[in-house]
């Protein structure tokens, strides 16, 4: 698919594309440490993803393909302290009773995350990727990318994101992202921290 062919994400698309980050991340380490039950998880993950896209909508940092198969959540560089604020949406559903006695756990992991990220230069941070899983390797999850990329190489910005997938290493790479360190979450998965310098050598 050609990047050309991507769009940012509008309001009504929110519903159908949480549910595809739902798909894409249903079984996903990070997911299951969150949420262990998978019927809640399925519930949980919808809300989540549902309150940050609407919450990113105002930043133009959303992008799909026309099916909506496909969908890539980027962080400017100049909104990434305003836009990681957390909505009350956000909160209401990591607040549910299911949940509440593995707060202490998820809020050290979440901090031990933080910790990790990039305090510099000014770069973007990819927050979500998610494509349909019947989808893959149609090229989607790449052509969604694309824009804030492109973007990165002409104005010679880097872009970070975190992957708890081992198994999404290789892609990541292929598209100039390099491992930079490693973090084990308390009583869960791995996650990698992953770096991409802008070079000309991408475009």
């Amino acid at each position: 698919m050609s990047s050309a062919e991507v769009r940012l994400v509008g309001e009504a698309d929110v519903p159908t594309l949480a549910r595809i980050l739902v798909r894409a991340y249903m079984d996903d380490p990070l997911a299951a440490w969150i949420c262990e039950s998978r019927a809640l998880r399925a519930e949980l993950l919808e809300a989540l993803y549902a309150a940050r896209l609407a919450q990113m909508l105002p930043f133009g940092g959303a992008w799909c393909d026309p099916a909506r198969l496909s969908v890539a959540v980027w962080i400017a560089p100049e909104q990434r302290q305003k836009s990681l604020r957390s909505t009350a949406a956000l909160r209401r559903c990591l607040l549910r009773p299911q949940l509440v006695s593995r707060l202490p756990l998820l809020a050290s992991g979440f901090a031990a995350m933080r910790q990790m990220r990039p305090s510099g230069p000014p770069h973007w941070y990819l927050s979500l990727l998610g494509t349909d899983p019947e989808a893959r390797g149609r090229g989607v999850g790449s052509a969604v990318l694309e824009p804030v990329l492109q973007r990165c190489d002409r104005d010679g910005v880097g872009a970070y994101l975190e992957s708890s997938n081992a198994r999404n290493l290789c892609f990541y790479e292929r598209l100039g992202f390099r491992v930079t360190g490693e973090l084990r979450l308390p009583s869960g998965p791995k996650m990698w921290p992953m770096w991409r310098e802008p070079s000309d050598a991408h475009t």
